[in-house]
């Protein structure tokens, strides 16, 4: 006998899913098409899950009576992570949208050699002096010489020219016939680019014609339910029988919503969307293809994909046109996947003539160096300090983040996302609020929060005033319990400021190893090229301060270059030369596994104190 669903109500979206009862509200809201902010991967300890049941909320666990205030769980507010369905439920979630950006266009250099061709043919209708056979008659007409055509079009083609009379657009592939299109639809061709992110995804439809993007999509993306990065998802995989299975349906599922989206947005037909390029680390290529990932969770993380993947984008559950294709990045070794090769691709790098460096700050902080005409690259686990995860405090950069600190005229000053009250500290202003404690002689280069008896007197008196006690231990408040979104101080702990030296420490470590092996020091450097969209927000002072970006080399070497994974999977979509140079490239990369070199121990000790002023 089936088990009676009750149905869950999400507002303001008015999206709903019938569960069963004991799902937990965030695999509700999963069901609804809604994604959580979930960065300690469900284990009730972030708090940023909060939302407010109106009507049948479950008692509250006891994580929940421990992380909210009993007032709190009057009113309704729960843990989406811990708080079950009883029964049919109301539940209001507080909106905030990631902050995200995306690169700008590049030229029309990419569509010299687009996989898709669209040509408009008219051709003489069969006759008794003429009666070559359909296909042969549209090779004549093209000049193409002999065309790949699929058995289901083939099976069509012959009705399809004579509804058409023998007119219409020819959609070519590399050689391959995609469709015959009745009328003139040759400037009707998009395609989409899409970097999927361990947090985000983001995506573009692209109009093949003039190369320009129509639409932007952009979204959280859901496996966060599953953890917030690609260690606690390649456990899932390993942990269940249909954990694999769950993650790729996630995903796949969750990036054709967003192509019908980008559809809607830009009055396109989605079977005129002929081709995808995907760009993301390896893990997440790996559980996009539905290949298993569980080999990069142990020695000597190795992964099953290395060249890029082409396969009709049906094969992956993505639809578009029913012939379209599917592009996947290669890979360079490890965790160093297809989202390294787009931005060496985007930002191209490998033609730099002076050594130069690029770093992408994530939880998996990429980074690759180019010396002597070589490649070298690697991946460190900086984990999701960054991101606001196993920060007190932290949240992603949405509205209500504080994303900017500084000290002026004595006074600490905070500027918020959407210019609303203050409901957290996101990774650009816990770099910011780092460097002034540095600077101001409140946080020692050890990484020590300096207690009340032992503060400097001559640091400015509003940032005395700020160290607090919070249960026996001295903490940083950055905004009080009257100016914020929840009425709560927002405090920086001790704790914190070590996750972000763990953080800062793994990307210098790896920095300083890469330099190191090709002899060379940070004042060797031409430039520092720092990707992402969480790097556009890093004041490069403060980065620098507190050691993230060498120090050692003038400000104006350090450049953003955006959110290069997404460029780099638009430069594959348009262009097959490009497509190829991502394989050379690829290929080309040393792969440098810094848990296999011998002084990674030291220089990550060492990496973790923060630079003298």
């Amino acid at each position: 006998m089936r088990d009676t669903e009750v149905q869950v109500c999400f507002r303001p979206s008015d999206r709903e899913a019938y569960v069963l009862p004991g799902t937990r509200l965030v695999e509700a809201a999963a069901e609804a098409g809604l994604v959580l902010d979930v960065p300690c991967g469900g284990e009730g300890i972030c708090g940023r899950c909060r939302v407010r049941v109106v009507a049948g909320a479950a008692e509250p666990t006891p994580v929940e009576r421990e992380r909210l205030s009993p007032e709190e769980i009057a009113a309704g507010w729960r843990l989406a992570c811990q708080s079950v369905v009883a029964g049919p439920t109301d539940v209001v979630i507080p909106t905030a949208a990631p902050q995200i950006l995306v690169p700008e266009q590049r030229g029309r250099e990419s569509l010299l050699q687009s996989p898709v061709r669209k040509l408009y043919v008219e051709l003489p209708p069969p006759s008794r002096g003429d009666d070559l056979p359909d296909v042969l008659r549209l090779e004549r007409a093209l000049g193409a010489g002999s065309l790949a055509i699929d058995l289901s079009l083939l099976r069509q083609i012959a009705v399809r020219l004579r509804e058409a009379e023998f007119r219409g657009t020819a959609v070519l592939v590399d050689g391959r016939l995609l469709d015959f299109e009745p009328g003139h639809t040759e400037t009707d061709a998009f395609a989409v680019a899409l970097d999927l992110g361990t947090t985000t995804l983001v995506a573009e439809l692209l109009d093949l014609a003039a190369g320009a993007a129509w639409a932007v999509e952009a979204r959280l993306n859901p496996q966060i339910r599953f953890g917030d990065d690609v260690l606690s998802r390649i456990l899932h995989v390993r942990q269940n029988a249909d954990g694999l299975g769950e993650l790729r349906a996630t995903i796949t599922s969750a990036v054709d919503e967003m192509i019908g989206e980008l559809c809607r947005k830009a009055g396109a037909p989605r079977e005129r969307v002929y081709a995808i390029a995907v760009s993301g680390n390896t893990t997440m290529q790996q559980l996009f293809c539905g290949v298993d990932p569980s080999p990069l969770g142990e020695v000597p993380f190795t992964p099953t994909l290395g060249r890029g993947v082409e396969c009709r984008a049906e094969k992956l559950d993505i639809h578009i046109h029913p012939r379209g294709d599917a592009y996947v990045m290669p890979v360079i070794g490890g965790f160093v996947g297809g989202d390294t090769v787009a931005g060496i691709l985007a930002t191209g790098l490998q033609e730099c003539e002076k050594p130069t460096l690029l770093v992408d700050i994530g939880t998996n902080g990429e980074i690759v160096l180019l010396a002597d005409g070589r490649l070298s690259a690697a991946s460190t686990a900086a984990g999701p300090a960054f991101e606001g995860a196993r920060i007190s405090c932290g949240m992603r950069g949405c509205a209500g983040a504080i994303e900017k600190v500084l000290v002026a005229d004595g006074r600490l000053q905070i500027n918020v996302i959407g210019d609303a009250r203050p409901a957290g500290l996101c990774g650009s202003g816990l770099i910011d609020v780092a460097a002034e404690l540095l600077r101001h002689g409140l946080l020692t280069p050890q990484g020590r929060l300096l207690p009340k008896d032992e503060l400097p007197r001559d640091a400015p008196a509003d940032l005395l005033d700020r160290v607090v006690l919070r249960e026996g231990k001295t903490a940083f408040r950055l905004a009080a319990e009257g100016e914020t979104a929840d009425g709560r101080p927002i405090e920086l702990t001790q704790r914190d400021l070590r996750e972000l030296q763990l953080a800062t420490g793994a990307i210098r470590a790896g920095i300083a190893i890469l330099l190191r092996r090709a002899g060379l020091t940070p004042g060797d450097l031409d430039r520092v090229l720092v990707a992402g969209g969480f790097g556009n927000f890093i004041r490069r002072s403060n980065a620098q301060r507190i050691g993230l970006l060498p120090c050692r080399i003038e400000r104006h070497r350090i450049r953003f270059v955006g959110n290069t994974s997404l460029a780099g999977a638009r430069l594959a979509v348009l262009s097959r030369q490009s497509r190829e140079k991502a394989e050379e490239l690829a290929r080309a990369a040393e792969h440098i596994d810094l848990s296999c070199d011998a002084d990674f121990s030291r220089e990550f000790a060492e990496a973790m104190m923060f630079p003298e002023e």
